[in-house]
């Protein structure tokens, strides 16, 4: 039993909350502001009121400190460069004509004007919007978010905490601005930095904030001397200020490594560790420096990015050994709970003996709330809960649910010829080539094509028993000759049925595959206002009958030209669920790798001739340790080509990527042995092209020269720019022409406006190539 005395001050607390609301009514407010049907006064209103929803909910359920500071319109990052004030030359008119506007237009662009590029947060598949940053960048202290947040806490009388994104993971996250050199480092800004966030701290500190939260999770990467004396720097000066509120510096998605002793020295007030996964090294670390003696320690046991239950008993031995190792522990998630559902009892479908191993952000709240009392109260005071846990977890370990015999023999004899395609690439090129007879520059696109209200309505309507499965199964049909209809008069070379039937990527097949579990209300934000509900794996994975080929089988029967099959990679049918913690990912992967397999096969033997089996998430689910990336690597690339191997050589597989740094998995993208890969590029300026060929990328790639996440719509001129760039890096007989990412968020108008420019750029640079002859 803990000692009462020995954990008399632990606290209950969370980095941060889902900010959609219970119903979406965020993501509501902002479209509709965005369409003109919610005025600024409207959405503001409607922001605060879930921001208080949030915080008594909070403080209801036993929480101590409330989070300020992580609710966002879009981004926090983008946040944060509003709060600094560094402000793209391009978006300063927009941003002094109206702030709202302006933040929203380095969001998503304007006709006139491109908007910041995206990426992944660290290994998440929620975005954020890059800082553009250069040596002439001034920075502008703009307070009035965090300190209007902090003073409407305060006033509904609770106690907060205001988190704020560091000042070191900031600057290394931004990249230099377009005309800046390619070697700038936007790290040698600090000096210039951090006096702004003196003034931030000092004006939050007269709203009456006690704490205040600083994130640096890029300490948890691999960084270099000059990173740490960076960071070393950083927290000696802010350390040293006056006038300030006392400084929590947090860190999760991983241990931090080189850089705990670091923060340990720091003469901040207190350090928020994550304690999950391979951030449980962060323990062994910590005792390593001596641990926070004189400095609050707030321990994240509770995994802030998965779907389980926790293991009360274990984090509570954790927990005991902590307060060994720092004056004052309190408990929290490992992360900002911005990664998890809301709230898992609105899932009613679920089986009940499922539902028991569940936690989204309500039930980790209580966990962590029943962690803190057994910490400073004794474990007695949490005797139910404990013996509860037990049996939940010990009825997923037994259940039959998880564990399929067939499936575990089916893996267990997979060779390594099972993951090779019979014929090399420079074969395999031959044949595709003979077989398909494509023009140079042949155009594509990504799958998707625009998720209408009526395709939503028809499938809600399906659900609710309005419609029978043959009236909609016609609207499904009538959609794919609409969509192979324009592709055909607008010229693309490459079709795709585009995908009406589906409602995600990964939930489509999701729902299809015996393991996986379908939420109704499970919604966690990607970027700005979309979210997904992303599936959970909850047991052995297998495949009863074909997923897509009746649709592909349709869409090709409509059209000369081919239909390209379309799937979601094993990586990314993981990275984007809440993937079960009970065996290594490289089992599940193989798993879902053989389910996919057999469609693979089954599309081919149906006549497909081009396949795409789209692994985005592949660069996201890179570790976040150099170390620990050969290993990721190896599984990963072994469960695609597991997934595709099994076809003849004159079947193209194609893959694709998106929003994420590509350089430093080129070879592992070479690894995936496709025949074709098509990556976003059209923000970053094709820079992903000029990567793949500085590392001789030997196979076909289409870098996107169209921006699908922006309503602008690119001219036929500004596509052509993008292509002759892409030319520079890859040579015509191996390009592709595609826009960035699927087309299901964006609207019938601007897709068909963009769609016709980019094949009218493919057409003007194809007839300006030698000996062309299309």
């Amino acid at each position: 039993m803990t000692s009462k005395s020995a954990a008399a001050a632990a606290r209950a607390t969370v980095y941060g909350y889902p900010r959609q609301g219970q119903n979406r009514e965020l993501k509501k407010a902002v479209e509709g502001y965005w369409k003109g049907r919610v005025s600024a006064a409207e959405l503001r209103q409607t922001a605060s009121e879930l921001r208080a929803t949030t915080w008594r909910r909070l403080a209801d359920a036993g929480i101590d400190e409330v989070p300020t500071g992580d609710f966002s319109y879009y981004d926090h990052v983008l946040d944060t460069t509003m709060m600094v004030g560094a402000i793209p030359a391009r978006h300063r008119a927009e941003v002094e004509a109206d702030a709202l506007d302006g933040y929203f237009a380095m969001a998503r662009g304007t006709q006139d004007v491109t908007p910041l590029e995206m990426t992944k947060w660290f290994d998440t598949n929620y975005h954020y919007l890059v800082p553009e940053l250069g040596p002439d960048t001034i920075f502008i202290a703009d307070s009035a978010k965090p300190v209007a947040e902090l003073k409407e806490a305060l006033a509904l009388g609770l106690t907060a905490r205001p988190v704020l994104v560091g000042p070191v993971t900031y600057l290394l996250l931004a990249k230099p601005a377009p005309g800046v050199a390619a070697d700038f480092e936007p790290l040698t800004l600090l000096d210039r930095l951090l006096p702004v966030y003196a003034e931030v701290l000092a004006d939050l500190r007269s709203a009456g904030a006690s704490w205040v939260q600083l994130d640096e999770p890029a300490l948890v990467q691999d960084r270099t001397p000059a990173d740490l004396n960076a960071a070393a720097r950083a927290y000696r000066e802010l350390g040293a200020l006056t006038d300030r509120p006392k400084l929590l510096v947090a860190s999760y998605f991983d241990r931090l490594g080189e850089a705990m002793p670091v923060l340990a020295k720091a003469p901040v007030d207190g350090l928020a560790l994550d304690f999950t996964g391979p951030a449980a090294a962060n323990l062994d670390n910590l005792a390593a420096v001596g641990g926070l003696h004189g400095k609050r320690l707030v321990a994240g046991v509770v995994d802030g990015r998965n779907v389980w239950i926790n293991d009360l008993e274990k984090s509570l031995s954790t927990l005991a050994t902590l307060l060994g190792l720092a004056d004052r522990v309190d408990v929290a998630a490992s992360c900002s709970l911005l990664h998890v559902p809301l709230d898992a009892t609105a899932e009613r479908a679920i089986d009940p003996q499922i539902a028991r191993w569940l936690a989204f952000a309500g039930q980790k709240t209580a966990e962590i709330v029943a962690l803190a009392r057994g910490l400073s109260q004794g474990t007695d005071t949490i005797a139910a809960e404990l013996a509860a846990n037990r049996a939940d977890l010990a009825s997923r370990a037994d259940s039959a649910l998880a564990h399929d015999p067939a499936v575990r023999a089916r893996t267990a004899v997979i060779t390594d010829a099972d993951s090779r395609r019979s014929q090399p690439y420079a074969v395999r090129a031959a044949a595709q080539r003979s077989h398909l007879r494509l023009p140079p520059l042949p155009t594509t696109t990504i799958g998707s094509f625009p998720q209408t209200t009526d395709l939503r309505t028809a499938r809600a309507d399906l659900r609710a028993g309005l419609i029978d499965t043959v009236a909609y199964e016609q609207r499904i049909e009538a959609e794919i000759r609409e969509v192979i209809s324009f592709q055909e008069k607008t010229g693309i070379d490459v079709l795709v049925h585009g995908e009406p039937e589906r409602n995600d990527m990964v939930q489509y097949f999701a729902e299809q595959l015996t393991g996986y579990l379908a939420t109704q209300h499970g919604w966690v934000q990607s970027y700005g206002t979309r979210y997904v509900r992303p599936p959970i794996l909850a047991g052995d994975i297998s495949r009863p009958e074909p997923m897509t080929v009746r649709w592909t089988r349709y869409a090709q029967s409509l059209t000369n030209r081919p239909v390209k099959g379309m799937l979601t990679g094993p990586v990314t049918m993981l990275a984007w669920s809440f993937v079960r913690d009970d065996q290594p990912l490289a089992d599940t992967a193989r798993q879902v790798a053989l389910a996919l397999r057999g469609e693979v096969n089954d599309l081919e033997a149906a006549g497909t001739s081009v396949i795409q089996v789209d692994e985005p998430a592949l660069r996201e689910t890179l570790p976040l340790r150099a170390a620990d990336h050969s290993a990721y690597l190896a599984w990963a690339t072994e469960a695609f080509r597991l997934t595709t191997s099994g076809v003849r050589p004159n079947t193209q597989i194609h893959t694709h990527m998106c929003y994420a740094e590509f350089g430093d998995i080129v070879a592992a993208i070479d690894d995936l042995d496709a025949d074709v890969i098509s990556l976003e590029a059209a923000r970053s300026h094709l820079q992903v092209a000029r990567e793949l060929a500085e590392a001789g990328y030997p196979r076909e790639v289409g870098p996107g020269v169209y921006d699908i996440h922006s309503p602008r719509v690119p001219s036929a001129v500004e596509a052509t720019a993008l292509l002759r760039k892409g030319l520079q890096a890859i040579p015509a007989e191996r390009l592709w022409v595609n826009p960035d990412c699927g087309l299901k968020t964006r609207g019938w108008p601007e897709v068909r406006a963009s769609l016709e420019h980019l094949v009218t750029a493919a057409r003007d640079v194809r007839s300006t190539l030698p000996d062309n002859e299309s």
